[in-house]
């Protein structure tokens, strides 16, 4: 099993918009997986939902990412969100990618035979339903909570955990986090993407 860890307790704050930011790296990397794919500007942005000022925004360094807007583009790539997130050497940014109730922070990659792993640190804040695209098929999700209520889940089929709780599921379909009351939910999330074997 190869690991790569990536960022150890990384305060939760937004990442920076600044060009010069980490923000011009995750930029640089959807500019490279883009061209590798041979996809035009205008093809991923269309094909993954969101505007083509918005797609070159991001690959500009000028707009900030959210977690909503990586995955649909990384599904439309076929890449795992970690490899938007590092570069080749593993190399991470940024440490911190706002959703519109969700902060996901990347801890680590591991990469075992047929399958890549991202484990995440969550705050899911109350108020605020995040639902995201659908993931390739065969991806799974994997989250326990650690303190507050979680719904979360297949959109159809959300479930409600409370601390201490676990719950996996299929994310090839369309799913949600919202935290149920007032308080901040900490969890941890597994995502499994299944690779071919060499």
């Amino acid at each position: 099993m190869e690991r790569s860890r990536l960022w150890h307790d990384s305060p939760m704050a937004p990442p920076p918009a600044s060009p010069d930011s980490a923000n011009a790296a995750v930029g640089q990397r959807l500019r490279h997986l883009r061209e590798r794919r041979g996809l035009s500007l205008s093809a991923l942005a269309r094909a993954a939902g969101i505007g083509k000022a918005t797609l070159s925004g991001l690959e500009n360094g000028t707009r900030n990412p959210t977690l909503e807007t990586l995955y649909a583009i990384a599904t439309q790539l076929d890449v795992p969100l970690a490899e938007v997130l590092t570069d080749p050497a593993g190399r991470s940014a940024p440490a911190v990618v706002p959703g519109a109730a969700v902060r996901g922070t990347l801890l680590e990659v591991f990469h075992d035979p047929g399958v890549t792993s991202e484990l995440y640190r969550l705050e899911v804040h109350p108020g605020r339903t995040q639902t995201s695209p659908a993931h390739p098929r065969g991806v799974t999700e994997h989250i326990t909570v650690y303190s507050g209520t979680l719904r979360t889940g297949p959109a159809d089929d959300p479930q409600v955990l409370r601390a201490g709780e676990h719950f996996s599921w299929t994310s090839d379909v369309p799913h949600v986090y919202a935290a149920v009351g007032d308080e901040i939910v900490q969890a941890s999330l597994l995502i499994r993407y299944p690779r071919p074997v060499p």
